[in-house]
């Protein structure tokens, strides 16, 4: 069997770098090529291997459309505005769309799922296989659980992130939530400040943290009168995300249409 062409989208920052070199040390991957905004400094020149800085023989473009129609998958963790646009060229061309972005909002997840009619497309807030394990575990320890348990999520990120909470707490919170059968949006309490008032019985907190250099912590407390209940992952680098992105690209350049997550991937069960 042909290795499967793996596109990057965004492949010059420090996550594209990463999955540039997850694919070209992965068996059964090749890279099919790498795009940046039309304003970057890299546009035109080489692809370089990361860890020796040996050439490649693909360049640098701003053509994503172009690269979605040469690959068999590619991989996105750029920007909301961007991986929608993606997605439509996903559809187009009937490629495997690996969707990591966080910060989407609910008519952009709209948009994925009408292109996953087209093609198929893995969208998942955290691509790692453990931090997809802590989402089903948090799911069935929610559920096991009742409401004098009070459920707080906490997750520290590097001071360079955008968006807050994490869009891995939030699936966090969307696991904890379907484990008591309720939606995150009736659920969720994001911001504390001032007098609040007691704790709402059956509420979900967020508490997010920003500093230094952490690629990212997430913690999930259940905590009752006497007693507390922690499942925690701490991630020591982003090799870990590329490592499940690329999994998830060699399993979806295989499968029909369809709006997929790292359930699906890790072969783990469905909410």
């Amino acid at each position: 069997m042909s290795a499967t062409r793996i596109g990057i989208v965004g492949c010059g920052g420090r996550m594209g770098q990463t999955l540039v070199q997850t694919v070209l040390d992965t068996e059964g991957a090749t890279l099919g090529g790498g795009t940046e905004h039309h304003e970057s400094p890299l546009i035109g020149q080489p692809l370089k291997n990361p860890a020796t800085g040996d050439i490649l023989d693909l360049i640098i473009s701003d053509d994503a459309e172009a690269l979605f129609k040469s690959c068999d998958a590619v991989i996105d963790f750029t920007c909301p505005t961007a991986t929608v646009l993606h997605a439509d060229y996903a559809a187009k061309y009937g490629t495997a769309h690996v969707i990591g972005t966080t910060g989407l909002e609910k008519q952009d997840e709209a948009t994925l799922q009408k292109a996953a009619r087209q093609t198929p497309i893995v969208y998942a807030p955290n691509m790692s296989m453990g931090v997809n394990l802590l989402f089903y575990l948090t799911q069935q320890v929610a559920h096991i659980l009742d409401e004098d348990f009070d459920i707080e999520i906490v997750e520290m990120h590097h001071k360079h992130k955008v968006d807050a909470p994490s869009g891995t707490a939030l699936g966090l919170g969307r696991a904890a939530a379907a484990g008591r059968g309720v939606k995150l949006d009736d659920v969720a309490d994001k911001v504390r400040d001032g007098i609040t008032g007691a704790r709402k019985r059956g509420d979900i907190g967020f508490a997010t943290l920003r500093g230094g250099n952490v690629v990212g912590d997430h913690t999930v407390i259940f905590a009752a009168d006497n007693e507390r209940i922690e499942l925690t992952h701490k991630a020591g680098d982003r090799a870990i995300f590329a490592r499940g992105a690329v999994r998830a690209a060699l399993w979806a350049a295989g499968q029909k249409a369809g709006l997929y997550s790292m359930f699906d991937v890790l072969g783990l069960p469905q909410a």
